[in-house]
């Protein structure tokens, strides 16, 4: 996807498993972010930031893109001409290496020499902590940079101890450069490119419209200069941004690693984002632009994969406290939240995305998140079984811990991530290796989050305000799932004595949950949470209300998969939130207008509704329409097209081809018009899961179970369109191709494995009104049966075994 439009507005991302950089599509490098202000972009390779930016200038002129492509895998800008000379600009994260390439390819009629010209700025900084972390911050954390010039490379160092409490001595370098030997250089304060003389954003007060660095920087600057001989035709010479936390040996490797092959680790990077493409390649005919959604979404999933080595584990108590490390943790490979303030480690984010990933085909991707997940939770909260919340990379625990209020909601997910990557890929040693975890998730969160002993769970959800019950409705959504996930892995595993516990606790809360939680009174909605004492019920409009019908509960003996709500509450609550009351031009609100039913603070007024769109909030309404089968152009088209549109529509979107946390909103704007240092994140995983997972789970009806070796594929084909397929969709070591056609009185189901062998069930979704006809399996009669679900009812039948082609044709009339 490509721009040319307000290329100096929109930011850019190239990002690697150890190293990204953050810009902006004209190839600038303004000051931006909010954690550590107007810091957060430029070049890093976690735990550190290693530079501010690097700009480039030929013939005296400095470079500007004139096109900005987003790739997969990589970034490419026009950068026009100087003196008949074309240029263009291509950055890649290679993975595996902290280390970036540019490479710049010129492109000229006749031979001709050019004075090529460099410069960077060093802003060596940790990631944690922020500028408004107590009782240090980075003003007195982040020490001067020096710069010096050896072997025609700059090098920048950071080496000393910070004033603060419990900081350790570090060594961190970065290094810049190219194989071509420069004729010259300099060193100095600037080197900002047309960046200088730079404007310095304040670290606290108002800030200028744009700013080049921050008050928190103490970087140092220089300049490369070189004289290029240009053949006719075209050249490409490579630079390296490259860098440390454990010193200048290890940074100056993985420049030399990145130099030796650059373009082939170009081809190597788009080679394997091809592969990231096949898999889970849908074709939908009747929705393009969803079909183009999910091939980026797939991108953005493979672009959020991290990983940091020998982090220090320490609790700071939401960034009140710097204390000694409670432990360390060798490697952490994660999915990263969002950039460029959030590419860390999230329980809740992780939780979610999950979901996408499976259907993604990304399955390592969710199981390095999860391990690293229980890995320092398991240290920093002492086996107690409560999951971290937010950790920055350098292992500072922001908020999670024991001794946190913490948020419920990511433990008592946590199981049913496990149960998630344990069905789809069959993985019996994955289970067994996070299965005490899972137990100890939902034992801690029913032992020490329930002080009046109902069965609901009391602490923060993913609504993040003050002023609700203490009683969060989607914690008890997905406690009551996630004791249910666990009754399915402790049933697999034999382990009777938890499967009674937990299936006891899920029948008692789901018997009570309807009459404790719908609210109705004309409202076709259920409470947000539920005010102690008395379990008052509070209605707040909050975006979690859809969280009863999103919330898959796993099929139960004859009951089949399907949401936690009533058949009746949840057609109707789903219906309601379509409403303009909840839903706006580019998705599901973060609460609903108009007046809410009060709060449980007397000090905090009730809230009257924030019209802001998060791109979660809109995959939560799409996943539940989903889930009960409205699948018509104004139900779940309505918030996949939304999704689709603000990651690819050019009229909408800041970034092509990134799914942001924030959709363009009545009460937050669009990024695109904020300042750098005011925006939310232009890249959020989250985002992704209202795109993958309807389309898979629900579309193309893939729904395995492979820890018991089956698996089922139920299309159902949404309203007004004729025909969806998908090719490579994983299932454990193999995949299988689904194919679903509809016609005025046919229904078409067509499977194809590969590498599988499982019970496989295929079947069709029944128009709602209809019944079925004949039901044909490769042309002969074949015996089915129909199952009713939340979407609608179903014909299935059982395929024999060996069968590696099927061919299911229902036919149907009123």
């Amino acid at each position: 996807m490509s721009t040319d439009t307000r290329l100096a507005d929109r930011r850019s991302y190239v990002i690697g498993d150890r190293f990204y950089q953050v810009g902006a599509e004209d190839g600038t490098y303004p000051a931006q972010g909010w954690h550590i202000q107007g810091e957060m972009g430029g070049f890093w390779s976690m735990p550190i930031k290693l530079l501010d930016g690097v700009w480039f200038g030929v013939n005296g002129s400095w470079l500007k893109s004139t096109r900005y492509i987003s790739g997969a895998g990589y970034t490419r800008m026009h950068l026009g001409s100087v003196d008949g000379v074309r240029m263009s600009r291509t950055d890649i994260a290679p993975d595996g290496l902290r280390a970036g390439l540019i490479g710049l390819t010129f492109s000229s009629p006749k031979p001709r020499t050019v004075q090529l010209s460099m410069d960077a700025h060093s802003e060596l900084m940790s990631s944690y902590p922020w500028g408004g972390t107590k009782p240090t911050n980075q003003l007195d954390f982040n020490l001067p940079d020096t710069g010096s010039y050896a072997d025609g490379r700059l090098v920048f160092r950071e080496q000393g101890t910070p004033a603060a409490a419990n900081a350790a001595k570090h060594d961190w370098a970065a290094v810049v450069g190219s194989s071509l030997s420069p004729t010259g250089h300099q060193l100095g304060q600037n080197f900002r490119g047309p960046q200088d003389p730079a404007v310095i954003c304040p670290v606290s007060g108002p800030t200028p419209s744009r700013c080049d660095d921050s008050g928190y920087g103490k970087g140092t600057g220089g300049e490369l200069n070189y004289q290029l001989q240009l053949p006719s035709g075209s050249r490409t010479v490579w630079f390296a941004v490259s860098g440390s936390d454990t010193g200048l040996a290890e940074a100056l490797a993985m420049q030399r690693s990145a130099l030796r092959d650059p373009a082939g680790l170009l081809a190597a990077k788009t080679a394997q984002r091809a592969i990231v493409d096949q898999d889970t390649h849908v074709t939908l005919p009747g929705d393009p632009q969803l079909a183009a959604s999910v091939a980026w979404s797939k991108q953005n999933l493979a672009d959020s994969r991290q990983e940091a080595r020998n982090l220090q584990l320490r609790v700071t108590n939401a960034g009140a406290a710097y204390p000694a490390p409670v432990g360390t943790l060798g490697v952490a490979r994660w999915t990263g939240a969002g950039w460029p303030d959030y590419p860390w480690i999230f329980g809740t984010d992780g939780e979610y995305t999950a979901f996408a990933s499976v259907a993604a085909g990304q399955f390592d991707a969710v199981k390095d998140h999860l391990q690293t997940l229980r890995a320092m939770s398991e240290v920093v909260n002492n086996r107690s079984g409560k999951v971290v919340h937010e950790v920055v990379p350098d292992g500072s625990v922001y908020y999670g811990a024991n001794s946190d209020p913490g948020n419920t909601d990511e433990t008592v997910k946590f199981p049913s991530a496990v149960a998630l990557v344990w069905r789809w890929t069959g993985d019996n040693r994955f289970r067994d290796d996070m299965y005490d975890f899972t137990v100890r998730n939902l034992k801690y969160a029913f032992t020490n989050l329930d002080a009046d002993h109902d069965g609901w769970l009391e602490g923060a959800g993913n609504v993040e305000r003050s002023g609700m019950g203490q009683e969060k409705l989607d914690n008890t959504v997905y406690a009551i799932r996630g004791l249910l996930d666990l009754v399915d892995m402790a049933a697999s595993k034999n382990d009777h004595v938890t499967q009674q516990w937990a299936t006891s606790k899920a029948q008692d809360l789901q018997k009570r949950f309807e009459t404790a939680w719908w609210y109705g009174h004309g409202t076709s909605s259920y409470a947000d949470s539920l005010c102690d004492p008395g379990n008052v019920q509070l209605f707040q409009k909050y975006w979690i209300g859809l969280n009863p019908v999103e919330a898959e509960l796993p099929a139960r003996g004859p009951i089949p998969a399907g949401p936690l709500a009533s058949a009746d509450h949840a057609t109707s609550t789903v219906a309601a939130h379509e409403s303009s009351v909840f839903t706006g031009t580019n998705g599901l609100f973060h609460n609903g207008t108009g007046a809410s039913s009060g709060t449980c603070d007397p000090a905090v007024p009730p809230p009257t509704g924030d019209q802001t769109i998060f791109t979660l909030g809109t995959s939560i309404a799409a996943v539940a329409e989903a889930a009960v089968g409205r699948t018509g152009p104004a139900q779940l088209g309505q918030y996949t097209s939304d999704l689709a549109r603000v990651q690819l529509d050019p009229a909408v979107w800041e970034v092509p081809g990134a799914m942001p946390e924030i959709s363009p909103s009545p009460a937050f704007g669009a990024n695109i018009d904020k300042k750098f240092t005011e925006r939310s994140m232009g890249l959020q995983a989250w985002g992704t899961y209202g795109v993958l997972w309807p389309v898979v789970h629900f579309e193309l009806g893939v729904a395995p179970d492979l820890g018991r070796n089956s698996a089922a594929v139920i299309p159902q084909i949404p309203d007004g369109q004729s025909t969806i397929s998908g090719s490579g969709i994983k299932l454990g070591a193999g995949s299988i191709d689904v194919t679903a056609l509809r016609s005025a009185s046919l229904l078409t189901t067509t499977t194809r494995s590969h590498n599988l062998a499982l019970a496989l069930s295929v079947g069709a979704s029944l128009p709602a009104g209809t019944h079925a006809g004949t039901v044909q399996l490769n042309g002969v009669d074949t015996s089915y049966r129909t199952v009713v679900t939340a979407r609608g009812t179903q014909v299935v039948v059982d395929v024999p075994d060996g069968t590696q082609t099927v061919k299911l044709q229902v036919s149907f009339s009123p």
